[in-house]
């Protein structure tokens, strides 16, 4: 295991240092920080629930978990979750267990697992796994497989619930906070909005000239984000389900989109050499991180101004570093 400070600045500015929101700080002054430890490309990254620990899935077979200090002043810790026999596309914590990490991989099994043992519950399913969510509360887990099925997991018997099979592409999909509404976004360029998972049943919304992608719910329960292969993200109301504004600043597909923990911020990435950073009420591009590669993964830490990024990043032989990064830290911490 490795980590390291890079100075990873961009333009822009608006924002906080690690810990803070403070409008009118220069986002511009923090750098990125990065951390070695998988074989090979990263493709996911997610923080507990408390901000103190990350977790990074690879395509390597395993799932790492960082012991992280919020200011970036201890030495960071690792641990390696081994067990899966494929890539590791997707995974997310126990919204109220700051210990419990759930992975989803491509060899048809998930994995809830202790981050501080290293121990695991496996779940075996029927396709390759490559998404994954927790409902907020904590009881049930919904993951969406390759071949555009759907299961709805309950956590403490570890059984399935409900299972549902989509004619058409299913990606990203998520909960509201007060668990009775169901987002999943679809290659049909439309979002589907099932209450109490009655799937026979959904409002669609019709969002994006293309595919979409990704999607992430507001902290505050006030929006949710959906990015799209026709490059743009769109912002909703949750409650109106109406599309209030979108943010253009990227070209390609949008792959992964995050907002940070007062809602204040989103972040949105894709092919394109930068992250944007915007400000979620005016829409405007506040700051861009720049990176080498197509990315993967964007996660805002749940309690501090930090944002962790992974993507494609080869090195000088062509080979994957299998490294992510997280960007916010102050330049002398």
């Amino acid at each position: 295991m490795e980590s390291r400070e890079e100075e990873r600045k961009g333009s822009g500015g608006g924002g906080g240092a690690a810990g803070v929101s403070t409008p009118g700080s220069n986002l511009k002054d923090l750098v990125s920080r990065e951390y070695y430890g998988h074989k090979k490309k990263v493709h996911s990254v997610a923080w507990n629930c408390l901000g103190t620990k990350l977790a990074s899935g690879s395509i390597d077979h395993t799932a790492r978990v960082w012991s992280i200090d919020p200011h970036g002043h201890s030495k960071v810790k690792d641990i390696e979750l081994k067990g899966h026999t494929d890539s590791v596309d997707q995974l997310c914590w126990d919204p109220n267990h700051p210990d419990t990490v759930a992975t989803a991989a491509a060899d048809k099994s998930i994995r809830l697992w202790d981050a501080r043992s290293g121990k695991c519950q496996t779940i075996e399913l029927s396709g390759e796994n490559i998404n994954i969510t927790y409902k907020h509360d904590g009881t049930q887990i919904a993951v969406g497989n390759k071949e555009d099925d759907l299961t709805i997991l309950d956590v403490r018997a570890l059984k399935v619930v409900k299972k549902h099979k989509a004619n058409y592409e299913m990606n990203e999909i998520a909960w509201n906070k007060a668990g009775d509404l169901f987002f999943i976004t679809t290659g049909l360029g439309h979002i589907e909005v099932v209450k109490d998972l009655e799937f026979l049943k959904p409002c669609k919304l019709n969002a994006h000239t293309a595919g979409c992608y990704c999607i992430a719910m507001d902290p505050l329960d006030r929006y949710f984000a959906v990015g799209s292969a026709d490059s743009l993200v769109s912002l909703w109301d949750v409650k109106e389900l109406l599309c209030i504004r979108t943010f253009t600043k990227l070209e390609w597909p949008v792959r992964t989109v995050s907002f940070n923990h007062t809602g204040e911020f989103i972040a949105y990435a894709s092919e394109d050499p930068f992250i944007d950073i915007a400000n979620v009420e005016t829409g405007r591009s506040v700051h861009q991180i720049p990176c080498k590669a197509a990315m993967n993964s964007v996660e805002w830490n749940p309690k501090y101004n930090l944002l962790a990024y992974a993507g494609d990043d080869k090195n000088k032989y062509q080979a994957d570093e299998g490294v992510f990064r997280i960007f916010g830290f102050e330049t002398h911490n």
